[in-house]
C-alpha cells in the first residue's frame, strides 16, 4: 500500500508496512529519512494527530493513497562553536557521513549501473544537501580532528556526486 507524507515542501511516497506495525516503527523510519529526531515532529492523518507510538498503524485508518502530514522542526546542524564541543561536531560529521554511506552510496552505485534522469536528480539533490550540511559546520582553529573529519567527509560526498555527474 502506497502512502504520501508531506514534509515542508517535499512529498515522500513510500510503501506502508503491514497494518500491525507500530506507529513508533513508522515514526523511526520517517525520522531516519528526514534526519529529524523521532520526537521532534508530529504526524497528522485526516486531521488527527498520530501520537500513540505503541498503537498499530491500522488504528489510524491509513489506506491506499493516504496522506500523512509531517509537522515539526527542521534538521539543523550544530552551530555556535562556543556552545559545542569538538566531539559533538565530530559526532555530527560522522552521523552525516554514516547517513550518506548507508542510504545514498548504495543508491548511487545502483544508479551507475542503470541510470535514469529522475534518480539522477534525486540523488544529486540529496548529495548537495549533505554537502551543504557539512559546509555549515564551524570549527575552532585548534580543533584539528573536527577539521580533518569534515575535510574527509566533504571529499567522500563530493566524490559520490562527481561519479553521479560523470554519466551526464
Amino acid at each position: 500500500m502506497v502512502v504520501s507524507v508531506h514534509w515542508n515542501r517535499e512529498r515522500i511516497t513510500f510503501q506502508l508496512p503491514p497494518p500491525d506495525t507500530l506507529l513508533g516503527a513508522l515514526r523511526d523510519s520517517l525520522a531516519e529519512y528526514t534526519r529529524l529526531p523521532p520526537d521532534a515532529f508530529k504526524l497528522i492523518h485526516n486531521g488527527a494527530i498520530m501520537k500513540d507510538n505503541s498503537a498499530p498503524i491500522s488504528a489510524y485508518g491509513l489506506h491506499e493513497n493516504s496522506t500523512i502530514a509531517l509537522i515539526g522542526a527542521t534538521n539543523q546542524p550544530p552551530t555556535g562553536a562556543t556552545s559545542q564541543s569538538e566531539q559533538s561536531i565530530v559526532n555530527f560529521i560522522r552521523h552525516e557521513l554514516d547517513h550518506v554511506r548507508s542510504t545514498l552510496t548504495p543508491d548511487v552505485h545502483a544508479f551507475l549501473s542503470a541510470p535514469h534522469e529522475k534518480e539522477h536528480n534525486r540523488l544529486g539533490e540529496l548529495l548537495l544537501q549533505s554537502l551543504l550540511r557539512l559546509d555549515s559546520v564551524s570549527t575552532e582553529p585548534a580543533w584539528d580532528t573536527a577539521r580533518l573529519e569534515r575535510k574527509l567527509a566533504v571529499r567522500e560526498v563530493q566524490a559520490l556526486l562527481d561519479s553521479l555527474d560523470s554519466l551526464q
